[in-house]
């Protein structure tokens, strides 16, 4: 929940479902709603999480952040 009146709250993760929407969901014409989960889920597991890059993660994705900071 964003604070009152502090409309940047909910700025990133408005940009995360305008770049889903635009890069897979309006792109596609899904057959039903288990289609539809199933191609999001697959978009934000196997590419925005394994493969994007992240600028503000030293470039890398979240994964392989993750795995160097459990290493160190």
């Amino acid at each position: 929940m964003s604070r009152k009146g502090n409309c940047w709250d909910n700025a990133v993760m408005g940009r995360f479902f305008l770049n889903l929407k635009r890069g897979r969901a309006w792109q596609s014409d899904y057959a039903n709603h288990d289609e539809a989960s199933r191609d999001v889920a697959d978009c934000i597991v196997g590419f925005y999480n394994n493969v994007r890059l992240h600028s503000t993660l030293g470039y890398l994705p979240p994964t392989a952040y993750e795995r160097e900071m459990a290493a160190v």
